[in-house]
């Protein structure tokens, strides 16, 4: 009798190893990482959440912001860039910054090179990380296949009925990224700002974040233009800085290079590296956006030039 079973346990095991490789070739790609500008007062991010975990209650859901504000896709896009190189590759990050919600626009798919998975409207979110990480492939989402069901005659809530649901099936393997619906030219829509740059003696760039707790002015100078000043710049070294938008200056001051913040005064301006080592620019202790008017996005450019008035160097 066990002789005679041995076929039909060689064949179940078969078929259980197919069942395994499928899987496999689906997922689970990792974790769910969510944003949004709908804030936490009401239920638009629960709803979203308990349609995720309705996909698989064994996901791993994370939270990236729910306080962006509102309609605010620049802050979107540099939230993204923000956090996104921090997490594995396989991640799915869903971020729904959409005012162009019911209309046209595109609802896609990108997949970077980094292997990270970003599940928006294409309006503009996905710039940064797109130049970043590296566009992949890019997917248009097929609504006729991947969409809540039920939701049909909805317009106005896609991040429930369209993005977290996609990115929740992404996540759990229950769908691959071919499956999401057709490739499309590895291009996404773009923000225009002013790229980081050396100009003469002079570094310029665009202010792409206001770091809201606080009022840092965060710039997209990186350390490495920063650095490559002739002098090199030493901690103590002054900069003029000068901060316009739409091309009218809005401040100008002179600023010390320092560490961190408790190396000048409370109250005073500083010039320092923040956590992604770009060039930026904060008050001890204070709010140096509010104290000068100042925000944030493409239309917000920034020049940096080395001050006359500088540390003595030995």
């Amino acid at each position: 009798m066990l002789l005679r079973r041995i076929p039909s346990l060689a064949r179940l095991a078969f078929a259980l190893s197919l069942v395994l490789a499928l899987h496999a070739l689906a997922a689970p790609l990792g974790p769910l990482v969510i944003q949004t500008d709908f804030g936490t007062k009401d239920g638009a991010v629960a709803a979203m959440k308990g349609v995720a975990v309705s996909v698989d209650p064994t996901l791993h859901l994370f939270d990236l912001s729910h306080e962006n504000t509102p309609y605010d896709i620049w802050e979107a896009a540099y939230r993204l860039k923000q956090t996104a190189p921090y997490w594995p590759a396989g991640t799915v990050f869903v971020s729904v910054i959409d005012p162009g919600v019911g209309t046209a626009r595109a609802s896609v798919v990108l997949q970077t090179k980094s292997g990270h998975y970003f599940v928006t409207p294409d309006n503009g979110t996905l710039s940064l990380v797109a130049e970043e990480l590296g566009i992949a492939a890019v997917r248009r989402i097929d609504e006729h296949v991947n969409r809540r069901a039920g939701s049909e005659k909805s317009y106005t809530f896609h991040g429930r009925d369209v993005y977290a649901y996609v990115g929740a099936r992404l996540a759990s393997g229950a769908i691959t990224f071919e499956q999401v619906g057709p490739l499309l030219a590895p291009e996404v829509v773009r923000l225009p700002y002013t790229p980081a740059a050396r100009d003469g003696d002079a570094l310029v760039g665009t202010i792409p974040l206001i770091d809201f707790h606080y009022g840092n002015v965060w710039t997209n100078i990186p350390d490495t233009l920063f650095e490559g000043l002739t002098p090199a710049p030493r901690f103590g070294d002054t900069f003029t800085v000068v901060i316009s938008h739409e091309g009218r200056e809005v401040w100008r001051g002179v600023l010390p290079y320092v560490r961190t913040f408790g190396d000048v005064p409370e109250g005073a301006p500083l010039l320092y590296l923040n956590s992604l080592l770009n060039v930026s620019f904060a008050l001890n202790m204070g709010n140096f956006s509010q104290a000068h008017g100042l925000a944030s996005g493409g239309t917000w450019t920034v020049r940096v030039t080395r001050s006359p008035v500088t540390k003595p160097r030995s």
